[in-house]
């Protein structure tokens, strides 16, 4: 199978070739037939001198004909002379005077001869009508030679195309194919398991859109597979905790090292909860991420949602010393949502919020309409985060070394599962926020198509 490169220098060069074929046949036949009209347009012009000085010598046309039987010496001497062209002489009415050609003395040119005849003028005055006829001129010895060496000279420039077109060729070939050698080569060292390959991008054409589309590709697959490594660890890590806590007690119990109080047992049901809950946000992941995940739509007023989850922290954040305010605009536009789902994210949300704000301070759940979106924001006046971590909270079992401890309590997955569901419903989940100013979390959804409420 010929490489893209072999295939580049033969059309270069098949293209080449044409085209130098093409022009080097074109420009023959041009020179030929313009050579030869050149010629034959002189010696029409010197049979046109030769006749006037005639006339002009012997004041009548009479005995013209020897003109034509016995030419001048202008016309050539030895074998490189040129015979005299055919012509036919007539009067200036046009009547035929002498012609070595179709006409008889004494006929009357053609219209259409007449109007290619040229005039002979003597002091002003129209003295006759020479008209040349239409014959094949066979050139002499030395003019084909001429020819001839213009047709060489044509055949080596064409030759000398055909050379350069190669090496152009070539060269263009492995410019254009060098990124593509390249491309190739980190694919399959890709395909091997190296996913750290980027390759250098060296022009802004189609090659290198793809060169920087290849090194975004692997630059997101290697940042992928490290998340992905990095979840396993983290899952294996979560598990690992509740489970050894629930074996160690239920040892220690069955061992006799600790009494089967309610105490003790009530440590393992709470583990094996936070355990199973674990389990079902990993479920619920694993389906968001094979797009399966259930969502039952239903149109419901965006209120009903803030409401909901406003009662269902009102007291929690009373508990906690925490202002919760709630703020709901007029006129909203109707939501197709599935309102268990958003509601889980709500409360997700909210989660995060609770842990984070402190002593005295203050969460606001609000609402409003933004263009053809409606958004919920939580704002909470916690210690916030840097504009670098932004991004990252919505990562899987990531934490902040000053917000986001196990300790807290949460599984590093609330918020992951939060966006997973949003972009479900075609909304979007973003993060706002300034290192010791809070935390604004806001969810764009789409308002329903539908109007009616």
């Amino acid at each position: 199978m010929r490489s893209i490169s072999t295939k580049l220098i033969l059309a270069f060069l098949s293209i080449g070739i044409v085209s130098i074929v093409m022009i080097a046949v074109t420009a023959t036949w041009n020179t030929r037939a313009e050579f030869i009209r050149f010629l034959s347009d002189q010696s029409q012009t010197d049979m046109v001198d030769v006749l006037l000085t005639y006339h002009a010598q012997n004041g009548s046309w009479a005995g013209v004909e020897s003109v034509s039987s016995n030419p001048p010496h202008e016309h050539g001497p030895g074998p490189n002379r040129r015979p005299p062209p055919a012509f036919t002489l007539a009067d200036e009415s046009g009547v035929v005077i002498f012609s070595n050609g179709r006409y008889r003395r004494g006929d009357r040119l053609s219209t259409t001869d007449l109007e290619a005849g040229t005039p002979i003028m003597e002091n002003g005055n129209a003295i006759g009508i020479f008209v040349p006829l239409r014959t094949t001129y066979q050139g002499q010895p030395r003019e084909l030679e001429f020819i001839q060496r213009i047709n060489t000279t044509l055949l080596y420039g064409a030759l000398i195309g055909a050379a350069s077109a190669l090496v152009l060729g070539i060269f263009l070939s492995r410019a254009i194919t060098r990124p593509i050698r390249e491309l190739t080569s980190a694919t399959h060292a890709v395909a091997e398991g190296d996913l750290s390959q980027q390759v250098t991008v060296h022009s802004d054409d189609e090659l290198g859109e793809l060169a920087q589309a290849f090194n975004k590709m692997s630059a997101e697959l290697s940042r992928s597979v490290n998340a992905r490594k990095q979840m396993t660890a983290d899952i294996a890590h979560e598990l690992r905790t509740p489970l050894s806590l629930i074996i160690g007690h239920a040892e220690a119990v069955h061992d006799g090292v600790l009494p089967p109080t309610k105490e003790n047992f009530e440590i393992v049901r709470e583990e094996a909860t936070r355990l199973e809950h674990l389990v079902n946000d990993l479920r619920t992941l694993s389906l968001a991420d094979a797009g399966e995940l259930a969502i039952n739509l239903q149109t419901i007023e965006p209120e009903r949602l803030i409401q909901e989850v406003f009662s269902l922290y009102q007291f929690e954040a009373q508990k906690k010393n925490i202002s919760l305010e709630m703020e709901i605009a007029t006129s909203l536009p109707v939501i197709e949502v599935d309102p268990g789902r958003m509601t889980q994210v709500l409360t997700n949300i909210m989660d995060n919020a609770l842990r984070h704000t402190p002593d005295g301070g203050k969460i606001i759940i609000s609402t409003k309409q933004t263009g053809e979106n409606v958004k919920f924001v939580i704002q909470d006046s916690g210690p916030g985060l840097p504009t670098e971590e932004l991004d990252r909270i919505f990562e899987r079992f990531y934490r902040t070394d000053s917000a986001r401890q196990r300790e807290g309590g949460g599984s590093g997955l609330g918020l992951a599962i939060a966006k997973s569901i949003v972009r479900a419903h075609g909304g979007q989940l973003s993060a706002e926020s300034e290192d010791g100013k809070g935390l604004r979390i806001v969810i764009a959804l789409p308002r329903s198509p539908n109007p009616a409420r």
